[in-house]
């Protein structure tokens, strides 16, 4: 199984994604697209595209002018039937991909808050591994209006469209189920004065959170992870 992960951004971990892919012993390829790595021009090499988070916009082709060429690959993986993840702004990028519309700067949704299933979600092969309202790790400010012929699989208070689909393979989840506590733990403390200014009690009330609500949204983060890798070999 061969993988290839394009960061946007530095310090985008796989997290339980790559804990699952290790499981299955994968060969994963990451190209560090923020950096100026070259994308590949087609998906013939690898069996699937996972696209990591980062705090740009999936439209700021300005300061990211790899975007354009990421939405383009995005499509080709899915289109030749091959599983495409987006997580947060990865999720961005496949609607724009798909021609939907990216929704900028909506209030911050931040920290560990409740996701839950839709009706749909129940025979999906990924998302049916989220049973009820489970806390899950929040950071963004951008959303999506869905692609045509989409399905909605999750959503949460402030966010109607935190997990959907297109076709069989192509997975878009605004949460980050792949942010163990580890991760969040480093991205908390790398970025502490910016999240002090959106969250001013996050510190105080970190350990605690990572504690009770990190620790269900681990298992969720690694059971929607291996679910998702059983997609890829499908």
């Amino acid at each position: 199984m061969n993988i290839l992960v394009v960061e946007s951004y530095p310090n985008s971990p796989l997290g339980n994604v790559g804990q699952a892919l290790a499981e299955v012993g994968a060969k994963i390829d990451t190209i560090a697209a923020h950096g100026g790595e070259p994308l590949p021009e087609t998906p013939d090499d690898h069996d699937a595209l996972i696209m990591l988070g980062g705090p740009q916009s999936a439209l700021d082709d300005d300061d990211y002018p790899f975007l354009p060429a990421l939405c383009r690959l995005t499509r080709a993986f899915g289109d030749s039937g091959r599983a495409v993840l987006g997580i947060c702004l990865g999720s961005q990028i496949i609607a724009r991909a798909y021609n939907g519309e990216n929704v900028l700067n909506r209030p911050i949704e931040f920290g560990y808050l409740p996701v839950s299933p839709l009706p749909e979600a129940a025979d999906d092969p990924v998302l049916s591994g989220l049973t009820a309202p489970t806390p899950a790790f929040h950071w963004h400010k951008d959303t999506v209006r869905l692609p045509a012929g989409a399905i909605r699989l999750a959503e949460s208070a402030m966010t109607p469209n935190q997990a959907w689909k297109i076709g069989a393979k192509v997975y878009a989840v605004q949460f980050h189920f792949e942010a163990s506590r580890a991760v969040v733990a480093d991205w908390s403390s790398k970025s502490a004065e910016y999240v002090r200014d959106l969250v001013p009690d996050w510190e105080a009330r970190m350990p605690a959170e990572l504690e009770t609500n990190g620790a269900v949204a681990d298992v969720l983060g690694l059971e929607l992870a291996r679910r998702w890798v059983k997609v890829v070999g499908a």
